[in-house]
């Protein structure tokens, strides 16, 4: 499997720290590449942002419009089957990501994976399964997929990985049940979740953007 194409930002020479971070259904690499100077204090070690192009394929609710997506969406209805096939595609195209970092000298203890929606839900279930611990997993408006499969393809590396976890509260796309859920799901298995919630749609909140900031720089040591 060839690496995805991605926009890469380095905050400094030589990072330390690699934050691979996954776009929304129908965005791209780009989506999140101008977050990075609000996100980064100057304090920070080097750090090297990765944001992924999602491949191109048909989505079900877009009417089989071919689109940027880590996976296919049949529904939004509660209940509603998953793509189970695409989802570990990205997970496998993730986990490449990562072993790239390893080759650029950066170890899976000093990499995060973050993602909005669909990719938040994929950075959630790579980085549970991700045989090697990680620095954390940042859940941005998402929810927790193939989570019929978690309890029995979890690593034990990351059965303590920090979590931070944003929703909005007038999320209509992923509505905020769903988020509150996963969360659920995930304490069950033992999990800590650093949830956070924000009067907005489904969307980015700046404070959501300074309490990362805040969580993140807390990773960094």
């Amino acid at each position: 499997m060839s690496l995805l194409p991605a926009v890469e930002n380095e905050t400094a020479a030589n990072p330390v720290y690699s934050i691979i971070w996954l776009h929304g259904l129908g965005a791209d690499g780009h989506d999140f590449a101008s977050i990075v100077p609000d996100l980064v204090s100057p304090e920070w070690p080097a750090l090297r942002f990765v944001f992924p192009h999602a491949p191109v394929r048909p989505v079900t609710i877009n009417r089989g419009m071919a689109t940027r997506a880590w996976y296919d969406i049949y529904s939004f209805e509660p209940g509603a089957p998953q793509d189970e096939a695409g989802t570990r595609e990205s997970i496998t195209q993730v986990e490449a990501l990562m072993a790239r970092e390893h080759e650029r000298g950066v170890p899976s203890e000093r990499i995060l994976l973050a993602g909005f929606s669909q990719g938040g839900a994929i950075a959630l279930a790579a980085g549970l399964r991700h045989p090697q611990k990680l620095a954390g997993i940042v859940v941005l408006s998402a929810y927790l997929p193939i989570a019929h499969t978690l309890a029995a393809e979890r690593s034990a590396a990351n059965t303590a990985v920090p979590i931070f976890w944003g929703h909005g509260t007038f999320d209509p796309v992923v509505v905020l049940q769903r988020g509150v859920d996963s969360r659920a799901a995930l304490e069950t298995l033992g999990y800590t979740v650093d949830w956070h919630t924000y009067p907005m749609p489904h969307a980015v909140h700046p404070q959501e953007i300074a309490d990362l900031r805040r969580w993140i720089g807390e990773r960094l040591r």
